[in-house]
């Protein structure tokens, strides 16, 4: 499970943005809204986080909201653009490892994550996606057989794991990659793919071998793979 104490940002007090901020609280995490407009903080009320009035583009309001020291951030405003010029700015600029864009285009969507750029159209948003991209080192199982030992899991492919054959991730008999979602289109054939930037792996792992699973993801693949 993912450690306490991880800091998000999140710029967008609507619906998504006010249940995501009460949601990373309840688990633990130190969490900051900004929202152009103060009233959309009613959403928050006898929320304990950071509640600030600004742009999520403004870099003066995103240290404010921590982004120096941020582990992740979702956009989640009204706006395509807006949206997508903050995770830009966000990952280029101050470094953010984990960000995620709300767009309502569907065919945007897709271009953005040809770009690496995560993303989840509003026909198919829901706070548990966002969660599940911004905290990707959460234990989150898709599904896990009657013994609990074997499990199906989500896991967002880290940069440095892009131009490395997905394979090098498989442990006969211990984990297996079944399928890879690229641009938004989920694929059968992820074994003899090369991995590339925003993709998502779905994986087939013995309960005893998820912590092998996230320490290859976190590890250099050129560091070498584990015997």
């Amino acid at each position: 499970m993912l450690h306490c104490g991880v800091h998000v940002i999140v710029v967008g007090c609507g619906r998504v943005g006010s249940g995501l901020a009460v949601s990373l609280t309840a688990e633990g995490h130190t969490v900051a809204v900004i929202d152009k407009n103060g009233r959309a903080f009613r959403r928050l009320k006898d929320w304990g986080g950071q509640c600030l009035v600004g742009s999520g583009f403004d870099r003066d309001d995103l240290e404010k909201a921590g982004a120096l020291h941020a582990d992740a951030l979702a956009a989640v405003t009204s706006g395509d653009n807006t949206n997508i010029l903050t995770v830009r700015i966000a990952r280029e600029t101050y470094k953010i490892p984990r960000v995620v864009a709300r767009i309502y285009d569907p065919r945007r969507a897709e271009i953005y994550q040809r770009l690496g750029i995560p993303t989840v159209a509003t026909v198919t948003w829901t706070i548990d996606q966002v969660r599940r991209r911004l905290l990707s080192e959460e234990d989150v199982r898709e599904w896990s057989d009657a013994s609990g030992r074997l499990s199906l899991v989500e896991r967002s492919l880290p940069e440095s794991w892009a131009g490395r054959p997905l394979s090098e991730l498989e442990h006969p008999g211990r984990l297996t990659v079944v399928a890879v979602t690229r641009a938004g289109v989920p694929r059968l054939d992820a074994r003899e793919l090369t991995g590339q930037e925003g993709d998502v792996l779905h994986l087939a792992v013995l309960d005893d071998a998820l912590r092998e699973l996230d320490e290859a993801l976190a590890r250099h693949p050129q560091s070498g793979k584990d015997k």
